[in-house]
């Protein structure tokens, strides 16, 4: 029996929809705002959210992502009585299963419910089946997760896979994990930087050349399309793929087979394709750059890579995860990071995303010389003037940074409520700070905190605080 959600701020419309839940076997849960369904997915375990978009409160669609990021991530079916394509294309985006306009058929309710706990049962049972190794991938946040769950299935099978995302949100990292988790792991990986493919030079990187085929080919050589041949083949950066190659390697795509420059005989490569672009394909399609015929080919599963900025909960993981990396590269003494460096980087929009991350925190370890922890100070100016400027201009006051206090919650309800509230933010607050200052690490911890193993783990579940790949 799975436990179902339904917020809306008409009783009547709560009522009915509970019903329909309760009739096919399922526990229904109500709430008339954002703030009571938030109270709820926070405290108990919901399988399924139905959501409506106009609330007391807020925007639906805004608290969306907040409410499939909470502990048991449950599948949200938006229901709407002005329905328009801006918030269907929002609501899907942000990971809804459905977008519904009031009011919906019975039987339209009872299937959309079906198929969405079906589809989360399904999930689930993979998710518990297969063991996807993801060593490389740091992150908990729930884009991730959900860009993870994609990666396994698409590992799982032979489609073909177009990655994309901004630059350095670690497309060839997921490519490479695509790999290593498919049945061609043992065999080659081959990387294309279509952008820096050499003008005049591109048929035969791809395709190989026999002797003499051109001024300067005084030898035969294998293609890289030849050298993926039972492996992977990654193009990165497809968009920069030149149009009248991409009529050549359609032609690949759907026969397997081609010629060397300069060759009369075909050879064939079985190959697995992984594309990745910063770049929109489908305007690119509009404006005659990029053929269509090959956008449909290379986008068998497509997987949208989120930015940094979109994965606050992810930062101070990576950052700790690359200091860590960095000083065993370098055969250093394990350093530590303030809260306030954590607090900053937080707060910064990342436009260079996690590979800026990485740059920032080698450029702090080189800054911070023989000290044990990295001070904001160690932060390189261009972005402590970015931070500086943004805290002049911001129109209100953090209320961390510019009082040192917690953002407690405001104090309504009962006092048990509120206090066990404020407990909460105190107690994570000061896990975050501990797990900085340790450098997460758990033994070191324990002994600051005065706290053993055991409690430790179970306080770091419970306010989902992720310690990252150090021990």
């Amino acid at each position: 029996m799975a436990r179902i959600l339904v917020v809306d701020d008409d009783a009547q419309v709560r009522r009915v929809l509970s019903r329909i839940i309760q009739k096919i076997g399922h526990e229904a849960r109500e709430a008339g705002s954002i703030q009571q369904a938030l109270d709820l997915v926070n405290s108990e375990n919901m399988d399924l959210v139905l959501l409506d978009v106009y609330l007391p409160d807020g925007n639906g669609l805004q608290a969306l992502p907040r409410i499939r990021s909470c502990r048991s991530s449950p599948e949200v079916i938006i229901l709407t009585g002005q329905g328009n394509a801006d918030g269907a294309e929002t609501a899907i985006r942000a990971g809804a299963w459905e977008y519904l306009q009031k009011p919906p058929e019975n039987k339209v309710v009872t299937l959309t419910l079906t198929r969405a706990l079906q589809y989360r049962a399904e999930r689930h049972k993979i998710s518990a089946r297969e063991t996807l190794d993801t060593s490389e991938i740091i992150g908990g946040s729930t884009k991730i997760r959900a860009c993870l769950d994609q990666l396994a299935n698409a590992a799982a099978s032979e489609s073909n896979i177009l990655i994309t995302g901004e630059t350095g949100t670690g497309k060839e990292l997921f490519a490479r994990a695509a790999h290593k988790n498919s049945a061609r792991r043992s065999r080659n990986f081959v990387v294309v930087d279509c952008a820096s493919l050499a003008e005049g030079l591109v048929e035969s990187t791809l395709f190989g050349h026999e002797k003499g085929a051109f001024t300067g080919a005084d030898r035969a050589r294998k293609g890289l399309v030849l050298e993926a041949d039972g492996g992977t083949l990654f193009l990165d950066e497809v968009g920069e793929l030149p149009l009248k190659l991409q009529k050549n390697f359609l032609r690949v795509l759907q026969d397997g087979a081609f010629r060397a420059v300069g060759s009369k005989e075909q050879v064939k490569s079985d190959f697995r394709l992984i594309s990745a672009t910063n770049r929109s394909l489908e305007r690119m399609v509009d404006e005659g750059t990029f053929r269509k015929d090959l956008l449909y080919r290379i986008r068998s599963t497509t997987i949208e890579l989120p930015p940094l900025r979109d994965r606050d909960s992810d930062i101070n993981v990576l950052a700790l995860h690359f200091l860590g990396r960095l000083c065993e590269r370098y055969r250093i003494e394990h350093k530590g990071i303030t809260p306030e460096y954590l607090s900053l980087i937080r707060t910064y929009s990342w436009p260079g995303n996690v590979r800026e991350l990485s740059q920032v925190i080698e450029h702090s370890l080189a800054e911070a010389g023989d000290s044990h922890v990295l001070f904001p100070k160690h932060l390189p100016t261009y972005l402590r003037v970015s931070l500086a400027r943004a805290s002049v201009t911001k129109s209100g006051a953090d209320p961390v940074s510019e009082t040192g206090m917690l953002p407690f919650p405001a104090p309504t309800g009962p006092f048990r409520e509120y206090r066990e509230k404020a407990l909460a933010v105190a107690e994570k607050a000061y896990l975050e700070n501990l797990m900085a200052m340790t450098n997460a690490r758990i033994d070191a911890a324990c002994a600051h905190a005065g706290l053993s193993r055991a409690r430790l783990y179970a306080l770091m579940k419970k306010h989902g605080i992720n310690r990252g790949p150090m021990s």
